[in-house]
Formats: C-alpha cells, sequence, structure tokens
C-alpha cells in the first residue's frame, strides 16, 4: 500500500485501473529474487562403486526397497513422525507410489532421533542420493516439541557435517498470520531454508508466504497443487501472482 502512495504521488499511477498491474509488479519484485530450486547437489554418501554395490546386496539382502527409476536418484523416505498412527503408513506409500525410493522407519512411538540416526546411516552406508526426513507437524509454541526438532538436527549434522542441506517448513495455503508467526519461530530453531506451500488446489491463495519471503528471506521452493506425487512442483513465481492477483 505504502509503494502504491508513493506512485500515485509521484503521477506514475493516475487511475484506480493501473493498481492491480502495479499490485503485480510489487509480488513479482519480491517473490522473483529469491526463487531457488532445491538443492540436490549434495549425496548422504560417497563410497567407491566397488564397495557401494557391496554394500547395496547386504542391505537388499536385510529389507531394501529400491528402484532406480524416474528421476534417477536412489531415495531414503525416514519416517520421523513416530507419534502419530497412520503417518509410517502414509509415507511407505508415498514412497511406493514415487518409483524411485524406500521407507525406513521403526515402530511407531520409536524416539524420532534414533530413527533419523538409523536414516542417516543407512543413506550414507548405501551412498544414496537423498535422504528425506519426514518430521512431525508441531506447535510453534510447544517449547518441548521446538527443542526436539533442533535435536533431530544435531543427530543429522553430527553424522553428516554440513548437512541438512535442505530444511523445508510445509505450510498449508489456508494458514493466516499465524502461518508466519510459525516460520519464524522454525527458522530461529532450526534456520529453514524454504517453504513447501500446499493445498493450493482449492479456494485458499497462500498470500502469506510473501509476507514470510519479504520480513524472513525464506524462499518458497515446492507447491502442492493436491494429493499425487506428481502434484508436487516447483514454485513459479509468476503462475504464484497470476493466481493471487489476476490480470483484469
Amino acid at each position: 500500500m505504502n509503494r502504491a502512495r508513493e506512485e500515485v504521488m509521484f503521477g506514475t499511477v493516475t487511475r484506480a485501473a493501473q493498481l492491480r498491474p502495479l499490485f503485480r509488479r510489487f509480488l513479482i519484485d519480491t517473490l522473483a529474487p529469491v526463487n531457488q530450486p532445491l538443492n540436490l547437489d549434495h549425496q548422504p554418501g560417497g563410497r567407491t562403486a566397488a564397495r557401494r554395490e557391496r554394500s547395496r546386496q547386504d542391505d537388499d539382502r536385510r529389507e531394501a526397497r529400491v528402484v532406480p527409476q524416474g528421476s534417477g536418484k536412489r531415495v531414503l523416505l525416514a519416517a520421523a513422525d513416530t507419534f502419530r498412527a497412520a503417518a509410517i503408513e502414509q509415507l511407505g506409500s508415498a514412497g511406493a507410489s514415487a518409483s524411485e525410493s524406500r521407507s525406513s522407519g521403526r515402530a511407531a512411538g520409536s524416539d524420532p532421533a534414533a530413527v533419523v540416526f538409523d536414516a542417516v546411516k543407512a543413506a550414507t552406508a548405501r551412498a544414496l542420493d537423498v535422504l528425506i526426513v519426514d518430521t512431525a507437524g508441531r506447535l510453534h509454541t510447544k517449547t518441548n516439541l521446538m527443542d526436539e526438532l533442533a535435536k533431530l538436527r544435531r543427530v543429522v549434522e553430527r553424522q553428516l557435517p554440513g548437512a541438512p542441506h535442505e530444511t523445508l517448513m510445509v505450510l498449508d495455503a489456508p494458514t493466516g498470520q499465524n502461518g508466519f508467526a510459525q516460520a519464524r519461530m522454525f527458522h530461529e530453531a532450526i534456520g529453514l531454508t524454504g517453504v513447501c506451500l500446499t493445498k493450493l488446489d482449492g479456494t485458499a491463495k497462500g498470500g502469506i508466504v510473501v509476507r514470510i519471503v519479504r520480513e524472513l528471506k525464506i524462499p518458497v521452493k515446492l507447491i502442492g497443487l493436491g494429493e499425487r506425487v506428481e502434484d508436487l512442483q516447483p514454485f513459479d513465481p509468476q503462475a504464484f501472482v497470476d493466481a493471487l492477483v489476476a490480470e483484469p
């Protein structure tokens, strides 16, 4: 609003019809500079081919379910949300539908830190391309839950210096100003590298991410348009602004 007033004062805007294109330009100016793809350049492990093959055969005999298709990246999903009854099963289903991953998790109620420790160890031993750790949804106002999240990060850092290379907060598009408070608290606790904006398949526009990007300098890296794996897509600032503020 302040920028719009300035444009009016300077005489750039003289008609109400000029405001919508102006807002669109302001939004693009905010979102485009921080538009970044996922950082998938780092691997959990980097062993020689012969040692990797021996390790792969050993793991396959124990429990592996790896299908190296699709993007060509071999992925391990770690089910660290151990307190929600269906979380482990849901992650297993997601991994199966992705057709290039395997799941790793203990029984429900297990220590999340132990799950993460085992997952990093397994990903490193197998020299997999990507390790994705699914953590529990939590209230940013619950100190003990936030401390647990910081603990999971330390577990990863101790085993893989420099990791995690991405720390994403999943934010539902219908979330309002509370979403900014969540992002700020999570960023202070674990250092977010991006936001994944989901549930953009309805009337919700997800405009709160504009404030998150502008004030916290956290980029939006992914958007979710539905429940299928292919509905998770890279963030496109122009397409987002088109949906948020349609052209007249």
